[in-house]
């Protein structure tokens, strides 16, 4: 932990703010300067969450030993399949890399190597592992954050926002030594690199099952016509937020699909009542708005949506203890030595255990309860070697002496 007193804030990147590629020119003179380069590969993408539909790079910034910073436009560049092949030896360095991952893959870039500092942060105890307060506790400098949340999108990007896209791969190739040799010394190596390896690995499981279900607020949604409208408007609206490129939010807000479900408007007065309509957005489509309520009032009792999706895992966990109350005692128990684990090796308990395999595991155990057949089931709900190692011995022997109390 550094001091206050000492901390540096880092004001300009070493070499200056780079000029921004959007030439194919440009891009292969990054691709050479950076083929020629040394060690690692620091990289980071830039999207417009919040703004736009899609999770796509709207900057990509690149730091290596010998070649320097670079900023490319993947709008005008969106092929880095050649930057891609350049450096399919080099270890890629991201901060929380499964945000990235997807939209570098979308553009051609696939690190076979990678070194996560927000993973390593975690698993070494680090209480803030966002980019700027790592850099701030591990190197003494102060990164401006001011423009995470900005609208990448914008064209031209000011020379501000490239400024701190800039300085975000500054030092993280220094992040990520001092992290490493941190790992190395705490004997968390191995294991780090098998979560890396895992997030490499990650392939997404495809569109969720009803996705509307996820809408803010549907809690308050008790009738099933409620639900129906839930489903309709969000449906309408992420057609229309696919359409137009933006944010879902921005087309309509959550909240107004909850208020429309709760109050079911008739008429396109009662609709603009509800303030959550008013929006300049909102009240481009009220006729669509009005039609999609309109086709859930007139839905045949059969076809309305029922409270909760099926699902093929076990239910929340707050309905255990009304399910199956052994069941909900088996997870408290292997909850709290996953906890203990945790402390004891100073980190946070859902990287040492993934907290979806520790309800499956006891909502549904081994038949037999022992070190193996737990380590088998964690192994078949994607456990790493690492966690299972840890982990297995310690939550069988909780499942054992619960269940030795149960006939007891």
């Amino acid at each position: 932990m550094t001091d206050e007193t000492t901390i540096v804030p880092l004001l300009e990147p070493r070499e200056g703010i780079p000029p921004v590629i959007e030439d194919p020119a440009g891009l292969a003179r990054v691709v050479h300067a950076f083929a020629e380069g040394t060690g690692p590969v620091a990289v980071d993408a830039e999207r417009a969450s919040g703004y736009r539909y899609s999770g796509r790079a709207y900057l990509v910034q690149l730091r290596r030993a010998g070649a320097g910073s670079a900023l490319i436009d993947p709008i005008r560049c969106p092929d880095l399949s050649e930057l891609d092949a350049a450096l399919a030896d080099a270890e890629v360095v991201l901060h929380a890399a499964s945000q990235d991952l997807p939209c570098l893959a979308e553009l051609g870039f696939r690190p076979r190597a990678l070194f996560d500092t927000e993973l390593a942060g975690r698993l070494l105890g680090y209480e803030r592992v966002g980019l700027g307060m790592m850099v701030e506790n591990v190197l003494g400098l102060r990164l401006e954050k001011g423009h995470s949340a900005a609208d990448w999108s914008t064209r031209p990007l000011p020379e501000d926002w490239l400024r701190y896209a800039a300085l975000d791969v500054e030092v993280l190739i220094e992040l990520r030594d001092v992290l490493h040799e941190e790992l190395k010394a705490s004997g968390k190596l191995a294991w780090a690199e098998e979560e890396f390896a895992a997030v490499l690995a990650y392939r997404s499981p495809g569109p969720r099952t009803d996705p509307w279900r996820r809408t803010s607020g549907i809690h308050k949604v008790r009738a099933l016509r409620g639900l129906a409208v839930v489903r309709e408007l969000w449906t309408l609206r992420d057609s229309l937020a696919r359409e137009a490129d933006l944010a879902p939010g921005r087309v309509l807000p959550d909240s107004a699909i909850v208020a429309a479900a709760l109050e079911l408007p008739r008429t396109t007065k009662a609709l603009t009542d509800i303030p959550a309509f008013t929006g300049r957005s909102a009240r481009k489509h009220l006729r669509d708005w009005l039609a999609a309520i309109t086709r859930a009032r007139a839905l045949p009792e059969a076809e309305l949506p029922q409270p909760s999706a099926p699902g093929d895992g076990p239910p929340p966990a707050n309905r255990w203890m009304d399910r199956d109350p052994v069941a909900a005692r088996r997870l408290a128990a292997a909850r709290t030595a996953v906890a203990a684990l945790a402390d004891a090796h100073r980190m946070p308990a859902e990287n040492l255990l993934q907290p979806e395999a520790v309800r499956r595991l006891t909502w549904e155990p081994p038949a037999a309860v022992d070190t193996d057949a737990v380590a088998a089931r964690l192994r078949g709900l994607g456990a790493r070697e690492w966690q299972i190692g840890l982990a297995a011995g310690p939550v069988a022997e909780a499942l054992i002496r619960l269940e030795a109390q149960e006939k007891a």
